[in-house]
């Protein structure tokens, strides 16, 4: 009842009624003025005026399931929501829904991660209040092999989304880090339970630092948040930048189930890969080497131009790929 009666506060132009909303929603008065209340008690701001009904005047920075259904336009990814306050990782959650039977496009948002994982399983700093901490299931009709191009996606998607609902500029740390003035604001994990010719669900990690003011001292060098890359330091509705980021991830994932390839996004990703043109080092497990990026190719893997002239198509399995002179 609370999602539907948000939902119905946010589509008013004008004070929504107490009768209108009753006869919606087939409950008395009292019903929805202890909805009102709640919401109220979780910072949302409404008016209340006699014989006119209820205005929806502001929105805290909230996440709640509720709040994710009540403004999200997307078609069919994230419409369902799990939020849970505090959880150990939201990977680990999605991945225990889908073997539970969890439906395609479910989208498991945490308070707060204790065991926050990045890639090649770092630990993934997640305290509570400030940032966003969530994984996507999905259920594509794909070969397993193209599962790893859904994260260059995701990552563009991230992008596109910040600079959306913020006035702060991004660029792609390939493959899967988004970054704001050579320090990391995003990090993504996609894992995959798959047969050799069949992906059974594929769960995409996505961890944003958006309201932290500070970070500790062994990664404030390389890591950022929304909030301190702002002109104007204030507080990013976490909950608009999920709906806005499903939204754009939907419309490239959409394309991307049809071609089956990156190559309607090629362009647009070279644009944002940060390095691009640039020298680069390509950290394997047993040597280091040093090229020019030259972008992705239409499957995701990194086009890295070497000193005596020659080339090679990078996969992000392999390697870690860094900046000459630090982390971009």
């Amino acid at each position: 009842m609370k999602q539907k009666i948000l939902t119905m506060l946010r589509e008013s132009k004008d004070y929504l009624s107490g009768q209108e909303i009753c006869e919606e929603m087939h409950v008395s008065r009292t019903a929805i003025w202890k909805v009102m209340e709640q919401l109220r008690e979780q910072g949302y701001e409404i008016e209340a005026v006699r014989n006119r009904g209820y205005r929806l005047v502001s929105v805290p920075d909230v996440i709640t399931a509720e709040e994710i259904m009540s403004r999200i336009k997307t078609k069919r990814l994230a419409r369902k929501v799990v939020f849970l306050p505090k959880t150990d990782s939201t990977n680990l959650r999605a991945k225990r829904y889908s073997e539970d039977g969890g439906e395609d496009g479910l989208l498991v948002i945490a308070g707060e991660q204790t065991k926050g994982r990045g890639r090649r399983g770092r630990d993934w700093s997640s305290p509570a209040g400030d940032d966003i901490f969530m994984s996507l299931l999905l259920k594509p009709s794909l070969e397993p092999k193209s599962a790893s191009m859904i994260t260059l996606l995701t990552a563009l998607s991230v992008s596109a989304a910040i600079e959306k609902v913020t006035n702060v500029k991004t660029k792609i740390k390939w493959p899967n880090d988004v970054v704001v003035n050579k320090k990391k604001v995003c990090g993504i994990l996609t894992e995959m339970s798959s047969e050799l010719d069949f992906i059974h669900y594929i769960v995409v990690g996505i961890g944003i630092n958006v309201n932290a003011k500070e970070f500790p001292p062994e990664i404030e060098k390389m890591a950022t948040s929304l909030y301190l890359e702002q002109k104007e330091k204030a507080r990013v509705n976490r909950s608009e930048l999920i709906c806005t980021l499903m939204e754009i991830f939907e419309g490239y994932y959409e394309q991307f189930l049809e071609t089956g390839d990156l190559s309607f996004v090629m362009e647009e990703y070279n644009k944002k890969l940060a390095g691009f043109g640039k020298k680069v080092k390509i950290m394997g497990e047993e040597k280091t080497e040093a090229g020019i990026s030259r972008g992705i190719t239409k499957t995701g893997e990194l086009v890295v131009e070497f000193p005596d002239g020659s080339t090679r198509e990078v996969l992000s399995g392999e390697v870690s790929v860094r900046g000459l002179y630090g982390y971009v």
